[in-house]
C-alpha cells in the first residue's frame, strides 16, 4: 500500500470515526432529553443501543440504573449500578453507592449491599438509622410482638397495571388504578406515558362489604378523572371533600415547568350527591416542582403531603399545611429532619390514633421503599419505627393505611420484576381475636354457679387455659378465628358441660352461656312425675311425622339420651308410651301409636339394650294433650304436640 493510499484511508477512517462520533452524541442528546423528561422507557432503550454500540461513560451508565431504579425494578438497576462503581470508581457521586446498595438489598444481596452503605457514610451520605425494630404490634395495636400478629394478601381487584395508593371512603376503598385496555391506551397516548409505557391512572372505588370482601369496582363520577394521571386521595369524615393528587392539569389545559415536564399538584373537590365536581388547584402547588399524595389530621385542621419544593433535603419530603377558611391554607411547613432524610418521605397517611404511617427509603429498612410509624405528638414526633416483615419486603412498600384494631391496606411490588407496574394492593388485618365469655349458671333455678372449672381446648384436645369462675361466675377466652375449640365445664355436684364450636372468620365477640345440670340422684327438688324419664332427663317429645311411624333424625338425638340413661343404671327398666293426633279413624290411630311405640323400642334393642328392660304400647288418640280433638280445627303444630312418645320409669 503506497504512501498516497495509506492517508487516503486514514482520512476516510477519520471521517466515519467522526460520522460515528456525530451519531452517537446525537443519539445521546436524545436520551438525555427524554431521560430528563422522566420518560424513563424510551431513554433506557436508547441508553442501551448506545451502549450496545460500544460508547461507555459514567453519566450513560448512571442514568441507565435510574431508568431502572425509578420504576422500582431493582435487578436491572443493579446490573448497571455495579458497571458504574466497576469500571468508572473516580466518577462517582455520595448517592451512587446509596441507590446500589439499596438495588442489591433488594435483589437478595444485603451483604454487598452493606458494604456500599459503609462507603456511602464514610464519604459523608447521611442517612437516619432506626436501632430500634418495633415490631407494629408495639405502636399499631399495642399487644406485643407476635409472630401471628398479621395477616395479608391481594385484594381480588388488582389488574395486570399498576394498583396502589388505597384510601378509606365510607364503605369503600378509593385507589388508582391503569386498568385500561392497550387499544384505548395507544390511541390517547401522549408524552406523560414515557415514564413506564402504561396506560394513565384514573381513581377506582371499591365496596368493602361486612366479611371484607371487595366488589362493585367502578370508576368515580364527576371531573374527577382525566386523560392524564389521578391518584392518592383523602376524603374528610363526611365524605363531601376529596383531596387529590393529579398531574398538572385543569380546565382542560396541561402546564409544563421550565424543562417541559408536567409536574404533580394535589387538587379539592367537592361531592354533590354521588357525582364528584368543583375541582380547584390548592394555592401552594407551582408548575416547578410537584406536590402529591394528600393526608388529613384526626381534626382535618392540617393537610399532610409529599414535595420536593425548594427547602427539600432530599428527593422528596414531607410537609403540611394547616387548613383555613375560604379555601385559604398557610404556608407549607418541612416536618424537619427527624422524618426527612436525603432520600424519599412520601405517602403520609394520620390514622384516628394519630399515628403518622409514612414510606421511605433513606430510613434503614429492608429494601427500596418501606413503611414507618411514629406517634404525632403536639410539638414533636415519637420514635420512629419501622413495621419489619410481613408489611415490608425487600421491594417497594408504601401507601399504607389503617383502622387501627381492625383492617389495613398498602401497596407493594414485592411479587414481581417489572417495577411500578407490579405494583399490587393487599390487605392486612389484625391477627384475627375472637372473644367468648359468658356465666355459668344453673339449668332448673338460672341461677350462677361460682367456683366452676372452666377449661379452653384445642381441636386436637390440648389445654389452653383453665380458670375457676369468681362470685359473677364469669369466664373469658381470647380465641383466633376460623378455628375449633373446646370448651369445657364443672362443678361438683354437677354433670359436666362441653361445648365443640368453630370460631368465625371476623374478630367478635360472643356470649356463650354455659348451663349445668344436676344428676337426677342429686335434683334437691324434683317437679317430674317420678316415673317420667323424659321428664327428669328434659327430654324433647318424640314426634313422628303425619301418618308414619319411622323415628326421625331429631327424634335419634332424644332417644340417645334415653340410651346413655339405660347405659348408666344397667337396672332401669321403662315403658314406652306412643300417641297420635285425632285426625284419621280412632281405630287406625291406635294401631298407628302401637307402631310407633314398637318403632322407638326396637331402635333401642338395635343399640345393644336388652329386651327384658323394655316394653311398649300405642294408646292412639285416646290421651291428646291439647283441644285438638275431632272436628276441631288446629294448626300442624298443635297436631304434632299429639304425636310424641313417653318413657316411663317401670323399675
Amino acid at each position: 500500500m503506497n504512501t498516497h493510499t495509506y492517508k487516503l484511508l486514514l482520512c476516510f477512517l477519520s471521517v466515519i470515526f467522526f460520522m460515528s462520533s456525530f451519531a452517537q452524541t446525537g443519539t445521546l442528546e436524545k436520551a438525555n432529553v427524554k431521560y430528563d423528561k422522566y420518560h424513563y422507557i424510551d431513554a433506557r432503550e436508547i441508553y442501551l443501543k448506545v451502549v450496545a454500540n460500544g460508547y461507555q461513560s459514567a453519566e450513560i451508565y448512571r442514568k441507565l440504573s435510574e431508568t431502572y431504579y425509578f420504576n422500582s425494578e431493582y435487578s436491572g438497576a443493579s446490573k448497571w449500578y455495579y458497571k458504574l462503581l466497576n469500571e468508572f470508581p473516580d466518577d462517582l457521586v455520595v448517592t451512587d453507592y446509596f441507590r446500589a446498595a439499596q438495588c442489591l438489598k433488594s435483589s437478595g444481596e444485603p451483604r454487598e449491599a452493606d458494604r456500599l452503605m459503609k462507603i456511602y457514610k464514610a464519604k459523608g451520605g447521611t442517612a437516619l438509622t432506626i436501632d430500634s425494630y418495633k415490631n407494629v404490634a408495639d405502636t399499631l395495636f399495642e399487644k406485643g410482638v407476635n409472630d401471628k400478629l398479621f395477616e395479608l394478601d391481594k385484594i381480588t381487584v388488582n389488574t395486570e397495571y399498576s394498583d396502589f395508593g388505597p384510601a378509606f371512603y365510607g364503605d369503600k376503598i378509593v385507589f388508582a388504578s391503569s386498568d385500561k385496555s392497550v387499544d384505548t391506551f395507544k390511541e390517547k397516548s401522549v408524552d406523560l406515558a414515557g415514564w413506564d409505557k402504561q396506560p394513565f391512572l384514573d381513581l377506582y372505588q371499591v365496596v368493602v362489604d361486612e366479611d371484607l370482601n371487595l366488589k362493585e369496582v367502578e370508576l368515580l363520577k364527576g371531573e374527577i378523572n382525566t386523560k392524564y394521571h389521578e391518584s392518592t386521595a383523602v376524603f374528610s369524615k363526611d365524605g363531601n371533600t376529596m383531596y387529590f393528587t393529579r398531574n398538572n392539569f385543569l380546565d382542560g389545559k396541561k402546564r409544563r415547568d421550565k424543562d417541559f415536564v408536567i409536574r404533580l399538584k394535589i387538587y379539592k373537590a367537592t361531592k354533590t350527591g354521588d357525582s364528584w365536581g368543583d375541582v380547584k388547584e390548592l394555592p401552594f402547588n407551582s408548575d416547578s416542582y410537584s406536590i402529591g399524595h394528600p393526608a388529613l389530621s384526626i381534626d382535618e385542621d392540617r393537610l399532610y403531603f409529599a414535595s420536593d419544593m425548594p427547602g427539600t433535603f432530599g428527593m422528596s419530603d414531607l410537609w403540611y399545611v394547616d387548613v383555613l377558611e375560604s379555601d385559604s391554607y398557610t404556608k407549607p411547613v418541612n416536618m424537619g429532619g427527624k422524618i426527612n432524610t436525603a432520600a424519599r418521605e412520601t405517602f403520609p397517611f394520620i390514622s384516628t390514633e394519630n399515628n403518622l404511617y409514612f414510606s421511605s427509603d433513606g430510613h434503614k429498612g429492608y429494601g427500596g421503599l418501606d413503611i414507618f410509624v411514629t406517634k404525632l405528638n403536639e410539638d414533636d414526633f415519637g420514635e420512629i419505627a419501622t413495621f419489619g416483615a410481613p408489611i415490608n419486603s425487600v421491594k417497594d412498600d408504601f401507601s399504607f393505611i389503617i383502622k387501627e384494631g381492625r383492617i389495613g391496606y398498602f401497596t407493594s411490588n414485592r411479587d414481581g420484576d417489572e417495577g411500578s407496574k407490579s405494583d399490587d394492593i393487599y390487605q392486612i388485618w389484625e391477627r384475627c381475636e375472637i372473644t367468648i365469655q359468658g356465666p355459668v349458671t344453673d339449668e332448673d333455678t338460672g341461677e350462677l354457679i361460682p367456683n366452676a372449672e372452666v377449661t379452653l381446648l384445642d381441636s386436637n384436645n390440648v389445654e389452653i387455659q383453665k380458670l375457676v369462675t369468681s362470685g359473677d361466675a364469669l369466664f373469658t377466652f381470647n380465641l383466633d378465628c376460623n378455628e375449633r375449640y373446646v370448651i369445657r365445664a364443672k362443678k361438683e355436684g354437677y354433670n359436666p358441660k362441653e361445648e365443640i364450636f368453630e370460631t368465625p372468620k371476623n374478630p367478635k365477640t360472643i356470649e356463650m352461656p354455659i348451663v349445668l345440670n344436676m344428676p337426677l340422684m342429686l335434683k334437691v327438688s324434683d317437679p317430674c312425675p317420678p316415673n317420667d324419664l323424659g321428664c327428669k332427663l328434659t327430654l324433647q317429645p318424640i314426634y313422628f311425622d303425619y301418618d308414619q311411624s319411622n323415628v326421625r333424625l331429631d327424634a335419634e338425638i332424644e332417644l340417645a339420651k334415653i340410651l346413655a340413661a339405660l347405659k348408666e343404671y344397667p337396672h332401669l327398666k321403662i315403658h314406652i308410651e306412643s300417641h297420635t293426633d285425632s285426625r284419621g279413624r280412632a281405630a287406625y290411630n291406635l294401631k298407628l301409636s302401637q307402631r310407633r311405640a314398637k318403632s322407638s323400642l326396637q331402635w333401642l334393642l338395635d343399640k345393644g339394650i336388652t329386651k327384658n328392660r323394655l316394653s311398649a304400647k300405642g294408646y292412639g288418640e285416646s290421651q291428646l294433650i291439647n283441644k285438638c280433638i275431632n272436628n276441631v280445627e288446629c294448626s300442624e303444630v298443635e297436631h304434632q304436640l299429639n304425636r310424641r312418645s313417653m318413657f316411663i320409669i317401670k323399675e
